[in-house]
């Protein structure tokens, strides 16, 4: 069985990954996120979520037989890739756009299997629908601190949400990381998803 290990720093996705029986190694990555840009949004999730990937994937403390997972989530809003806000500010702008509108939630999934130096990356989409917040609920929300930590200062399994009114794919997208997705990566990549499970 190899050792799952999660290229991130999110409790979101750790916590989604151990509900579905993972127990991954967490390995933070460090990249700067800034080195990409100018490119749209989904790309932009794919690429830093294989620059994760990558960075971790190459260390030395990394098991020989790891399955590096990399993950990057932006929301998409008029066209434009919105990751964690900048300050309070920013995620107070951010739902005054967002409230009472639709955005695409675009998660980049990089699987590096150190065993065989293969590497697939592929992103998944999902389309969320927000509620309309009244400038109070907003004020309220982003005091509490959440919406700073999360791309696209929401989060669909916290305080976020009950702002949230429906989503259109896959829910754990919205968390960080799609589940049906990453069980077909690890099959493609010759490994049985239920083998992963912790016992």
């Amino acid at each position: 069985m190899p050792t799952f290990v999660l290229a991130s720093a999110s409790p979101a996705r750790l916590a989604t990954l151990r509900s579905a029986g993972l127990d991954p190694r967490v390995i933070v990555s460090g990249v700067d996120e800034s080195q990409v840009a100018g490119v749209p949004p989904a790309e932009l999730a794919l690429r830093l979520a294989e620059l994760k990937c990558g960075a971790v994937a190459g260390r030395e403390d990394v098991p020989a037989d790891g399955l590096v997972l990399g993950c990057d989530s932006v929301l998409e809003l008029d066209g434009v890739a919105l990751g964690k806000p900048d300050d309070a500010d920013d995620a107070v702008r951010r739902w005054q756009a967002m409230r009472g509108r639709s955005g695409v939630l675009h998660t980049g999934h990089c699987l590096h299997d150190r065993a065989t130096a293969h590497q697939i990356a592929a992103t998944a989409s999902t389309t969320v629908h927000f509620a309309d917040l009244t400038d109070d609920e907003i004020t309220a929300y982003v005091a509490t601190g959440e919406p700073l930590h999360v791309a696209g200062a929401f989060t669909v399994d916290g305080l976020g949400g009950g702002f949230v009114t429906s989503i259109e794919g896959d829910h754990h997208n919205v968390v960080g990381v799609s589940l049906p997705l990453l069980r077909g990566m690890v099959r493609e990549l010759g490994h049985s998803w239920t083998d992963l499970w912790a016992r």
